[in-house]
């Protein structure tokens, strides 16, 4: 084929608010649906026609454009209201029949990339239904997530209710035995996918998430006290921001603030978390009381949404920022921070501090253990020269890695592959294959 006119790519990513600009911080959107938006855009300027397929609910928009190449589609199942993505399970059969008998989809497509558990099992069905390859990528994994969260289970029993672990644990194993390829985001979640689900290696690609270069960049030491001095921060301030989650770990920072401050006495924490139903602002008003407790309350300053245009003046206002969770698949919010020349301190129950260099690129710690966490948050505050060098190479490193021109090309490159045998004659598909 022609450049620019390379194929047609069905993306399905089905819960949170998928958007051209989505509300991060909203239920069930964040780093996932910023990925999706954001390969599909590169994907369309290097050929490609692609549709991104979502759930139409609370009276979104049929069809959104994102640029010349690409668009969202949304399909309505499961109602007109909000459904969280532990209960898409008891919807996904009818977004298959939707899907299947849409008049707002006219192309033919050559590949299916789902995106998440929910949207891999309905992808399958629709690849098979259309005789197209599968590539899915998990993004989280039921079992590292199941495990993960023990702690949070040895604290409140019933923490994990309603997650449904076992429906979707089974689930992911059959869409992952069915599909033709798996895109890991990180070494770590290939390992688990090979461990506990039973893959072969020669299944898994490992393709990091990417980072738009163009917005998370660092900026000049008289331009960052101006943002400083406007987002109304401090010289030690910690950031750290996402939804209101138990695994995210934001208490577990709260927990190590009195250590931070018996190194660095000014130092504070900026926690932008998300909340958005009654649930959430239960959490946050635990964790407010449990600043309170610590007598630290008047150091933790919240701050609700931030507007996506915003977060990069963010993360280069802070001294340093914190990726805390208990479980964390990737961490695209540190790779940001990161991009924008922030010293960036991640949690080590995730899959990203496994591509870093420890003191060069990053810091990393155990954040279920508050005071060593609370150390490394510590060490660029007291010492300049190691700030500046976290700044340096952390910025190189993240440019470099997952720009996401880069991370669409790897991925095409798997389309093309699969795409190819789908297409073989059957003779030489059955000659390959002996």
């Amino acid at each position: 084929m022609t450049a620019g006119n390379r194929g047609s790519i069905l993306m399905l990513s089905l819960h949170g608010y998928v958007a051209a600009r989505p509300e991060l911080g909203m239920p069930d959107t964040g780093g996932q649906v910023t990925f999706v938006i954001e390969l599909a855009r590169r994907f369309a300027r290097l050929g490609y026609q692609v549709d991104v397929v979502t759930r139409q609910f609370e009276g979104q928009r049929a069809v959104e454009r994102l640029n010349n190449g690409a668009r969202i589609v949304r399909i309505p199942f499961g109602g007109k209201e909000f459904i969280r993505k532990e209960d898409m399970h008891d919807h996904l059969t009818q977004f298959v029949s939707n899907f299947l008998t849409s008049s707002r989809l006219s192309r033919d497509y050559d590949v299916v990339n789902s995106h998440y558990w929910d949207a891999g099992w309905a992808g399958q069905r629709i690849a098979e239904e259309l005789g197209i390859p599968h590539v899915h990528t998990p993004h989280s994994l039921g079992k590292w997530k199941q495990t993960d969260m023990r702690s949070i289970r040895d604290q409140d029993p019933e923490a994990d209710d309603g997650y449904r672990f076992d429906e979707r644990i089974q689930r992911e194993f059959l869409v992952y035995r069915s599909c033709d390829h798996l895109i890991a985001t990180s070494y770590q979640q290939g390992e688990i996918l090979r461990e506990s689900y039973d893959m072969r290696e020669q299944q898994i690609t490992m393709i990091p998430p990417g980072i738009d270069e163009s917005r998370f960049t660092p900026v000049p030491s008289d331009e960052l006290k101006k943002i400083r001095r406007r987002l109304k921060f401090r010289q030690h301030d910690v950031y750290a921001v996402g939804r209101a989650a138990s695994n995210k770990g934001y208490d577990l920072l709260i927990e190590g603030l009195p250590a931070l401050r018996e190194i660095v006495p000014d130092a504070r924490v900026m926690l932008a978390v998300g909340g958005n139903s009654a649930a959430d602002e239960r959490l946050i008003a635990d964790w407010q009381k449990r600043a309170e407790a610590l007598r630290v309350d008047e150091q933790v300053i919240w701050r609700n949404y931030i507007p996506d245009e915003k977060m990069p003046d963010y993360y280069r206002a802070a001294a340093v920022f914190a990726l805390c969770s208990r479980y964390e698949p990737f961490g695209m919010t540190a790779i940001e921070a990161m991009a924008c020349g922030t010293p960036t301190v991640v949690t080590t129950n995730g899959g990203l501090r496994e591509m870093l260099n420890f003191g060069t690129q990053a810091l990393y710690a155990d954040p279920t253990v508050p005071r060593e966490f609370a150390g490394m948050l510590a060490m660029p505050m007291r010492y300049p020269d190691l700030a500046a060098k976290l700044s340096n190479e952390g910025s190189r490193f993240a440019r470099r890695q997952f720009g996401w021109t880069g991370i669409a090309k790897r991925t095409a490159e798997i389309f093309e592959h699969f795409r190819g045998a789908y297409t073989q004659p059957e003779d030489a598909v059955l000659s390959s294959a002996r």
